[in-house]
């Protein structure tokens, strides 16, 4: 499943039953930005005003908007495997980073 994006901010989606619409926020982000809609163009333009509304209030109070992520990984492993990808990767002439950029790369085209 691809998620809904628009300026690097993606989607969670879900549908309320209750109110029988679907409900948007940013995904990946500290603030608090909610949208919704009756349809699936309903909830897309929602969501693009609401990143564009965000952005602006941000502008307007000189503040950096949140982004949804940095770019930082941190991951532990064990020294076993941690000393493996070490000697994979010197064998190769490559750095430990390429290797998981490599690896999470395969991961996400997997998950399409």
């Amino acid at each position: 499943m691809t998620p809904m994006t628009y300026k690097g901010y993606a989607a969670r989606i879900e549908y309320s039953d209750e109110d029988e619409c679907f409900v948007g926020h940013l995904a990946g982000i500290a603030d608090i930005i909610g949208f919704h809609g009756g349809s699936v163009d309903e909830l897309r333009t929602a969501f693009h005003e609401s990143v564009d509304d965000y952005l602006e209030t941000c502008a307007k109070a000189g503040l950096s908007p949140k982004k949804p992520y940095s770019g930082k990984i941190m991951v532990r492993v064990s020294p076993e495997l941690h000393a493996k990808v070490a000697m994979l990767a010197s064998a190769q002439g490559r750095s430990i980073n390429a290797l998981a950029v490599e690896a999470l790369e395969r991961v996400a085209q997997a998950g399409r």
